[in-house]
């Protein structure tokens, strides 16, 4: 098994190798260290290959790439990546940390959740506000703020919109001076905005240059669904994929693009499910249309047939698990970039909180999965020729950041850019056991599951918060990041 990597200080040389920089000034030969930091031995992605370089760090960014010769002497200390690839960080878009859902609260503080994301090689995560109409969105993004100060990555936030007042309308441009410029709404639950209401939030988001994400699920077309499901005889947990079918994420798509297409907004898709919505993003993209779209691991990897299982409550997900059809519809388009990032919609529930209520339909949904993400997209993305080694560092890491106006600092191998780096082994084979993770719950929606490829380490900003299965950062080095606009970005991936 390939080794992980070994910190040491980095060794007095008496040669003076010639320097091989690429974007940056050279480097005085004579001069004292200037690095804090050097990453020698390991190779980084250009294109579809990858080539050996070394990656200088200071004052948290990267700040020279160039042979590993070279860098060394300039560098206080060094990390040995030998037969390991160095990654920019992977950015989950997507994550709900300790956030009441379904009656109850997911089980992964910001402190448990985010040393989980570093364990997985994941230096970013994008969380969000907790919607509420009586709370301005300025105050609601502070609570937040406060809530995710125990975070060992990094977090950005979405802000949620629950109400078509016109006074929170207005508070749209704030929250984007604020760092917040995604704004995400709910087609369904008691949360839900109308279509109406989408109308006027996405004229207003458009005009602050913002973006506008959305769950996109009819909620007509489920609760006519349901009405009918309840008249049938018990269907177990095989009511949960009857009572949201297929259509209802059709149509919530379908009414996106259009409104996309009305007020110029760039819309985000969350979560997509389905081969229809795939094929409804895919035209429009086409078109020109401002619109982008995620899907999650347990989309492109599991099919409904798990709700038949003995443990069947326990994959309880919105939208809920497809068919195999919609698994391989998903991985053409995540090859293709009709769709975009892959991100986790974290929202782990213990055991016990899923299997309570008696109706299965009432069970909390969502899935653990910051930790498992990297190495499940490579794994049976990569290895299995679904995915190009290109379209896995970008839609793991580099399209999240341009989508949500985290780049260039994030999400890039480049000079001035935050040195948040995974260290990932691309030939370490494991198996996934819940109780040997990072997360505070008791189950994985893979459990059992056997992997090639895993991180070994994981820096945030220059500092080792992750390296041999031993989480390194203290609660709070992870701190908020505020995110700019960019309503171009969209339209530079056409399926």
């Amino acid at each position: 098994m390939t080794r992980g990597p070994h910190w040491e200080q980095a060794p007095d040389r008496d040669q003076k190798p010639e320097l091989n920089l690429f974007g940056t000034d050279p480097l005085s030969e004579d001069a004292e260290p200037t690095l804090d930091t050097v990453i020698v031995g390991g190779r980084i992605p250009v294109g579809e290959r990858f080539e050996e370089a070394a990656i200088g760090i200071r004052d948290g960014r990267i700040a020279a790439i160039g042979s590993d010769a070279a860098l060394d002497r300039h560098a206080r200390a060094r990390i040995d990546a030998r037969g390991l690839w160095i990654l920019p960080g992977a950015i989950d878009g997507h994550t709900h940390m300790e956030a009441p859902a379904f009656g109850a609260q997911s089980a992964d503080s910001f402190e448990s959740g985010t040393a989980a994301a570093a364990a997985g090689g994941v230096t970013s995560i994008i969380d969000f506000t907790l919607g509420t109409p009586e709370i301005p969105l300025g105050r609601q993004i502070d609570l937040r703020r406060q809530q995710a100060t125990d975070a060992m990555v990094d977090v950005a936030l979405h802000a949620e919109i629950v109400t078509s007042e016109q006074a929170r309308l207005e508070e749209i441009r704030s929250a984007v001076r604020a760092g917040v410029s995604s704004f995400k709404h709910y087609m369904i639950y008691g949360e839900r905005v109308d279509h109406g209401a989408l109308l006027k939030s996405f004229r207003a988001i458009a005009a602050a240059g913002a973006t506008a994400m959305v769950h996109a699920e009819d909620q007509e077309v489920v609760e006519a669904a349901t009405k009918q499901l309840r008249r049938c005889l018990p269907q177990g947990m095989m009511s949960l994929p009857r009572s949201r079918p297929t259509a209802s994420e059709a149509v919530a798509v379908s009414v996106l693009v259009c409104l996309a297409e009305l007020t110029g907004a760039h819309v985000h898709v969350a979560h997509v499910s389905t081969a229809a919505a795939v094929n409804l993003i895919a035209a429009a993209k086409r078109r020109g249309v401002a619109i982008s779209a995620e899907t999650c691991p347990h989309y492109l990897l599991l099919d409904e047939e798990v709700y038949k299982s003995e443990n069947g409550r326990q994959f309880s997900v919105v939208p809920p698990l497809r068919t195999a059809a919609d698994n391989a519809a998903l991985w053409d388009a995540l090859s293709c970039g009709a769709i975009d990032t892959v991100v986790t919609d974290h929202c782990p529930f213990p055991r016990s909180a899923k299997d309570r209520p008696p109706d299965p339909l009432q069970a909390p949904c969502g899935l653990p999965g910051v930790e498992t993400m990297l190495s499940l997209v490579f794994s049976f993305g990569v290895r299995t020729s679904r995915i190009s080694l290109s379209r896995f560092v970008s839609c793991v890491s580099s399209r999240p950041a341009q989508l949500f106006g985290l780049s260039p600092t994030k999400g890039s191998l480049q000079i001035g850019a935050d040195a948040d780096l995974t260290l990932f082994d691309p030939h370490a084979a494991w198996v996934i056991e819940a109780g040997a993770l990072h997360m505070n719950v008791d189950f994985s929606p893979f459990e059992g599951w056997k992997l090639v490829g895993k991180t070994r380490s994981t820096l945030v900003r220059g500092r080792p918060v992750f390296r041999d299965g031993e989480v390194l950062a203290a609660p709070g080095w992870g701190r908020f990041t505020p995110r700019h606009t960019n309503r171009d970005v969209p339209k530079k991936e056409t399926p």
